[in-house]
C-alpha cells in the first residue's frame, strides 16, 4: 500500500488557545457544507452489493460479516453461499471488522468511520468519524505538557485543518468493553467501555516517525502492531505502552497473525513474512513461494494458519507458520485480487476480494473454489 499523501503535515502550530478553539469548533460548529456526504450517507441498499469490492471477513458465531467499498456489509447465515446486506449508516470504504463474540462487533474504515454493530452485524451505529477524531486528538493535545506538547499540538492542529479524512486500517478487540482502532500516521484510539468514548493514544506508541499501522493482535499477554518499513512493536503493559522491536525486514507489514499457541507470523510486501515463536524477540523468515503482497490472514480452527495474497494466493501452515503451501489445484482464477480471509461453521474458507465473496472447500492437497 502506498504512502498516504502528508498534505498540510509539514506546518506548524504550537499555541495551546487557539488548538483548544479549534477543537472546540470542529466538536460543536461544524456546517453541513464541511461534512462530507459519506459521513452522513447511509450505504446504498441494493443487489449489486452482492459484487462489491470487499475488503474484510470475519465470523460472527456461526454468521460470516463481510465489509468493503461504499459502506457496504453483507452478512450469510449458510456458511457464504448466500449473503443479505446491513444497514449502515455511512457509505465510506470499509478496511476491516472484528466481532468479539456472535452479537458484539466492530468495523472500521475511511473519513475516521468506526461503526458498531450489537446484533451480529445486521444493523450498525456509527461511534466515531474523522471530525470527532480530530477534536478528540487536539483536546488531549491541549492538556499534555512537557517536550512533546509542542509536536501534539501541532499534529493535532493538523488534523482539524485536513478535515474528516483520516482512514483507520485496523482494530482489535479483547473484549466487548476493551479495544483499540488504528491507522494511517500512527492514528490509534483506545476505548475501556465498548466505544461509547475514545481517548487519543498515540503518545503511547514509539513511533517517531509517524509510520502506518496496519495491524494489531494480541496473544500471551502481550499486544502487537505492525506498520510500514518494517515497524513492529510490542506491548507488555496491557497497552499502556508499545516499544519497538527489533525487525529483520524494512518493507512494510500489512498484517499480524498471533496463534493460540504464542507464536507470531507478520506479513506484508512481496510474499514476504516473517515467523517468531519468543514474543518478537528474534524471527525466521518464511518462504511463502509468492512474490504477490500478503493482504490478509487468520488462523483456522484446527490451528491451520492461512494467508492470501493480492495475487490471488490461497496459503496454508500446518506447522504454526513456519512453511505454507500453496493451494492451487481447482482452486481461485489467479488474477482474482484477495484482501481477506475468514473460516466458515462447516470449515470451508470464505475469501474477499475485488471482486466480492467466495466461497472455498478446504481439501488434502487442493483448494477448489465454489
Amino acid at each position: 500500500m502506498a504512502r498516504l499523501n502528508p498534505g498540510a503535515l509539514s506546518a506548524m502550530f504550537g499555541a495551546c488557545a487557539t488548538l483548544v478553539l479549534a477543537a472546540t469548533a470542529v466538536a460543536e460548529g461544524v456546517t453541513a457544507a464541511a461534512v462530507p456526504v459519506a459521513l452522513s450517507q447511509p450505504a446504498l441498499v441494493t443487489p449489486k452489493a452482492l459484487g462489491a469490492a470487499m475488503l474484510a471477513v470475519a465470523s460472527a458465531g456461526k454468521r460470516l460479516v463481510a465489509a468493503g467499498e461504499r459502506g457496504t456489509i453483507l452478512y450469510s447465515d449458510d456458511a457464504g453461499r448466500n449473503w443479505q446486506q446491513a444497514r449502515v449508516p455511512v457509505s465510506v470504504s470499509l478496511t476491516a471488522l472484528k466481532f468479539v463474540d456472535d452479537k458484539q462487533g466492530w468495523a472500521v474504515g475511511h473519513q475516521g468511520v468506526v461503526l458498531h454493530s450489537a446484533d451480529g452485524g445486521v444493523t450498525w451505529s456509527k461511534q466515531l468519524d474523522g471530525i470527532r477524531v480530530a477534536a478528540l486528538v487536539a483536546h488531549a493535545a491541549a492538556a499534555m505538557t512537557g517536550p512533546e506538547q509542542q509536536r501534539a499540538q501541532a499534529d493535532a492542529q493538523h488534523l482539524v485543518d485536513d478535515g474528516p479524512d483520516k482512514p483507520f486500517l485496523d482494530l482489535y478487540f479483547d473484549s466487548a468493553s476493551s479495544g483499540y482502532v488504528l491507522g494511517a500516521y500512527n492514528l490509534m484510539l483506545r476505548t475501556t467501555d465498548g466505544g461509547a468514548t475514545w481517548q487519543p493514544w498515540q503518545s503511547h506508541v514509539v513511533n517517531p516517525k509517524g509510520l502506518h499501522l496496519y495491524g494489531m493482535h494480541g496473544t500471551g499477554g502481550a499486544l502487537y502492531l505492525a506498520g510500514e518499513q518494517g515497524l513492529l512493536l510490542r506491548s507488555t503493559d496491557q497497552g499502556a505502552s508499545f516499544a519497538t522491536l527489533a525487525t529483520p525486514y524494512k518493507g512494510s507489514y500489512f498484517g499480524l497473525l498471533a496463534t493460540r499457541s504464542g507464536a507470531l507470523l507478520a506479513y506484508g510486501l512481496r510474499g514476504n513474512a516473517w515467523w517468531s515463536g519468543d514474543q518478537g524477540v528474534s524471527w525466521n523468515k518464511v518462504d511463502t513461494g509468492t512474490q504477490a503482497s500478503l493482504a490478509g490472514g487468520a488462523e483456522l480452527a484446527d490451528g491451520t494458519l492461512v494467508l492470501v495474497s493480492q495475487g490471488g494466493d490461497v496459503l496454508l501452515s500446518r506447522d504454526q507458520g513456519r512453511s505454507f503451501v500453496a493451494q492451487t489445484g481447482g482452486g481461485l482464477p489467479p488474477a482474482l485480487p484477495l484482501a481477506a480471509v475468514a473460516q466458515a461453521n462447516d470449515g470451508a474458507l470464505v475469501v474477499a476480494g475485488l471482486r466480492g465473496l467466495r466461497r472455498v472447500a478446504m481439501a488434502t492437497s487442493a483448494v477448489r473454489q465454489q
